[in-house]
């Protein structure tokens, strides 16, 4: 007489078993560390990230080093916070609209949302790299500027704390662009031009690449719609004397205004992000 086995099914992880499933905040973390460790083993990508703000500050701050007449300071001075703001909107809002495109156009979304995974841990992923590449972005613009061009780190507790919320809400702001603006190229081939492009123009109309009281009002009052121009406006004021305000459009640093746009960007940000997001392309239905 043969005796008869039942095997018995194993018990799946789950919190019946008493192994609680990691929630979302827990899986973003694993997974900003995936796109942090994929993205430091993609050297050239690295390279060109931390690189290209740095080479235009250094070619601008090059050719323009004249005193900046009554305000107390350097044209490459001028530059230094600037090319900040545009690094930061660098490593956010133009490398999320252009990876994230990518991703979909290769079906990663795609196979990602068939998964178990929340889809805020992908978002807060992405995050987790954008904070990382750029705060190392800002230290690197930050170190070069009071290196190589006299640039004062501030002295008091508060430049430093308006430091931190300019940076905070900027990226915030600009990430949140960056994943709605993901959603507009039609293939990840061309994701690069509709995402350049528009973060281009907006560096020249944001007083990045030209002193603001060079620029017409006219497109200043454009550029006065969108993060960047704010976010340069806010890092000049804590990183440059209180003479170089009269350079400013009206004459003052506008803190209490710099929150409020950069603020309004992270809620519209985050609503457009919800309204326009998609896992897959257009032509895959």
């Amino acid at each position: 007489m043969t005796a008869t086995v039942v095997r018995q099914p194993r018990e799946p992880r789950t919190e019946a078993s008493g192994e609680r499933l990691p929630g979302a905040w827990g899986l973003g973390l694993r997974r900003g560390a995936l796109e942090i460790k994929q993205f430091f083993r993609q050297r050239d990508q690295v390279v060109f990230t931390f690189a290209f703000p740095v080479v235009f500050l250094f070619l601008f701050a090059s050719i323009f080093r004249d005193d900046v007449q009554g305000a107390g300071i350097t044209a490459s001075q001028l530059y230094v916070p600037a090319m900040m703001a545009a690094g930061i909107m660098s490593t956010s809002f133009q490398s999320l609209g252009i990876s994230i495109a990518i991703e979909r156009d290769e079906k990663v979304l795609r196979r990602l949302r068939g998964t178990p995974m929340p889809p805020a841990a992908y978002f807060l992923g992405k995050i987790w790299l954008v904070l990382v590449t750029g705060l190392l972005e800002t230290a690197i613009l930050l170190g070069v500027g009071t290196t190589l061009y006299d640039v004062e780190l501030p002295s008091d507790g508060g430049r430093w704390f308006d430091f931190a919320w300019i940076f905070v809400l900027g990226l915030t702001a600009c990430a949140l662009l960056g994943i709605a603006i993901s959603s507009v190229p039609k293939s990840g081939k061309s994701a690069s031009s509709v995402v350049v492009l528009p973060f281009l123009v907006l560096q020249f109309i944001s007083g990045v690449y030209i002193a603001v009281d060079t620029i017409p009002d006219w497109m200043l009052n454009i550029g006065a719609l969108f993060p960047l121009k704010w976010m340069c406006q806010g890092l000049r004021g804590v990183f440059l004397p209180e003479s170089a305000r009269v350079l400013e459009q009206t004459g003052g640093w506008e803190y209490g205004r710099v929150a409020l746009v950069l603020g309004a960007w992270c809620v519209g940000g985050l609503l457009l992000c919800l309204l326009t997001f998609r896992w897959k392309n257009r032509r895959d239905g």
